[in-house]
């Protein structure tokens, strides 16, 4: 019994220490790790809707362009309409190669970007991916496996 009283008073010493070396000492870095790496993550995620919604303008672009081509070609053909049949064939003829052209233009230079812009929102939540799942679990991850992770979610999305 006698030794009771030092074995509690010692127990109690050693808890103090305990929770003044983690709770004061190392808390306060692995909270300020676990901030560090929300924000990494949450900016970006804001990269990843910013690149989307650019690309969602670029369509909205794309089909206004489209429509103003419409219009144009509309336009062209109501004034090759009152001009005489063999000349308004002709403007028509060039008409429609002209509103074919500039559409086959416009829908290859917005593939082009929409697939950029995808590309690389790709390889950037790929290289977040991986970032994060290291940082996460402290394995690694391969780029293609990252790769893949981030083409089934840009599916589901």
């Amino acid at each position: 019994m006698e030794t009771y009283g030092s074995q509690l008073f010692w127990l109690v010493i050693c808890f103090g220490l305990i929770y003044l070396v983690i709770g004061r000492g190392m808390m306060p870095k692995i909270q300020g790790t676990v901030q560090m790496r929300e924000k990494r993550i949450s900016d970006d995620m804001a990269a990843a809707r910013l690149a989307h919604n650019q690309a969602d303008e670029l369509e909205e672009a794309y089909k206004a362009r489209q429509a103003e081509a419409r219009d144009e070609a509309h336009s062209v053909i109501i004034a090759s309409r009152e001009k005489a049949a063999k000349s308004a064939e002709r403007r028509l003829n060039d008409a429609d190669k002209r509103v074919a052209e500039t559409m086959a233009a416009a829908e290859a230079e917005l593939a082009t970007q929409r697939d950029a812009a995808l590309a690389e929102l790709e390889s950037s939540a790929t290289e977040a991916t991986q970032d994060i799942f290291a940082k996460l679990t402290g394995s690694k991850v391969t780029k293609a496996q990252a790769r893949t992770a981030v083409k089934g979610a840009m599916k589901n999305a």
